[in-house]
């Protein structure tokens, strides 16, 4: 678990949308390993792995998806999340993030998130 771990602070709203994985999750209704927390976000291991490192980096508040984003400081605290995520990973060759938007987009779970891959060397274009 990252020393950088804080609690959301008291005022912050927990992630409320019906029926959403990951906002489930968040709400601690499903259980999850968090291998990584601070005040804007979690991170869980892919249920799927594409790379021997399949990390996603959640917003504790509940985001469809980048194109419904207005809060433009949450994308940074998002990336600095990854980016501590690839750090205690150990990724020192390098990662990938990756961000689905909608159905042709690749996205399955209507919360916005990051994907952290890394533990191989990633081809490009990625499919």
């Amino acid at each position: 678990m990252s020393s950088e771990k804080s609690q959301p602070q008291q005022d912050q709203a927990p992630a409320k949308q019906a029926n959403c994985l990951f906002c489930s999750i968040h709400n601690k209704e499903i259980k999850a390993n968090f291998v990584y927390e601070d005040e804007d976000a979690f991170a869980i291991r892919d249920i799927n792995p594409q790379a021997p490192t399949h990390i996603l980096v959640i917003p504790r508040r509940h985001v469809d998806n980048v194109k419904k984003l207005e809060d433009k400081n949450l994308i940074g605290s998002l990336f600095y999340a990854a980016a501590r995520v690839a750090e205690q990973e150990n990724l020192d060759g390098g990662f990938r993030l990756v961000v689905n938007t909608g159905d042709d987009g690749g996205q399955t779970v209507n919360h916005l998130h990051i994907h952290v891959l890394g533990g191989r060397s990633l081809v490009w274009p990625p499919g």
